[in-house]
C-alpha cells in the first residue's frame, strides 16, 4: 500500500494561514532538506485547489531559473537545488481536489474525480510510490479524519501569528495521534511527525 505523507508550515498558535507572511525568515538548509525528502521523493502529489494555484504560478519557472544572490558561488548552488526540487515536482503526477472544472498549465496536473476519500482509498491500494501533500488544509483534515494519512510532517515556527486559519478546527471527536520523530532546527523550528494512533 502507497504511503501518504502531508507538510505544513505552523506557527506556534497553531495557524497555518499565508505562511508566506511569516516562514521565510526561518527557513535554512536543514528545512530545505527535510521538505525535499517529505515532498521531492513522491512521483505523486495531491493538492487542494488554492495550493495547486500556488504552486503552478511559482515552481516550473524555477527548473532553470536564476534567483537573486549577492555571493555567485551560493547563487549557483541555490539555483541547483531548486532546479532539482522544481524539476522533481514538475516530473510528478499531481491531482488537484476541486468541485469545480480546472485548466492545467503545470505538465503531469490532473484533477482528482469523485469523492476525496474514496478517490485516496483507490489511489493508496493502487500502484505507485509515496504520494504527498503540502499545505491543503482542508484535505488534509478530511484525510485525517478518514485515518488515509500515514505521516503528518508540521514544521512548528516559534512564532505566534495570532489570527488566522488553525490547523484543527473545533470538533466534537478527538482525533488521537502518535509521535514518530522530532527535530529541532538551528532556527528553533520544530520537525513534528505524528502518525495515526490507536483509537483510545
Amino acid at each position: 500500500m502507497r504511503k501518504i505523507t502531508a507538510g505544513l508550515f505552523i506557527a506556534a498558535d497553531g495557524v497555518v494561514e499565508a505562511p508566506d507572511q511569516w516562514h521565510f525568515p526561518y527557513y535554512n538548509d536543514e528545512m530545505g532538506a527535510a521538505v525535499n525528502a517529505q515532498l521531492g521523493s513522491a512521483d505523486t502529489l495531491l493538492f487542494g485547489r488554492a495550493t495547486y494555484e500556488g504552486f503552478a504560478g511559482a515552481w516550473p519557472s524555477r527548473e532553470s531559473g536564476p534567483v537573486d544572490a549577492g555571493d555567485a558561488a551560493a547563487a549557483v548552488a541555490e539555483v541547483s537545488q531548486l532546479s532539482r526540487m522544481a524539476k522533481a515536482l514538475g516530473d510528478a503526477r499531481k491531482l488537484v481536489v476541486s468541485h469545480s472544472p480546472l485548466t492545467f498549465t503545470w505538465r503531469n496536473s490532473e484533477q482528482l474525480r469523485g469523492d476525496l476519500v474514496e478517490a485516496v482509498t483507490e489511489l493508496k491500494s493502487g500502484p505507485g510510490g509515496a504520494i504527498a501533500m503540502s499545505g491543503s488544509v482542508s484535505v488534509v483534515r478530511q484525510l485525517l479524519a478518514a485515518r488515509l494519512l500515514d505521516e503528518l510532517h508540521l514544521f512548528v515556527h516559534p512564532i505566534a501569528v495570532g489570527h488566522g486559519q488553525r490547523l484543527f478546527a473545533d470538533s466534537a471527536t478527538p482525533l488521537p495521534l502518535k509521535l514518530l520523530s522530532c527535530e529541532a532546527f538551528r532556527t528553533g523550528v520544530l520537525h513534528v511527525v505524528y502518525g495515526p494512533a490507536e483509537e483510545a
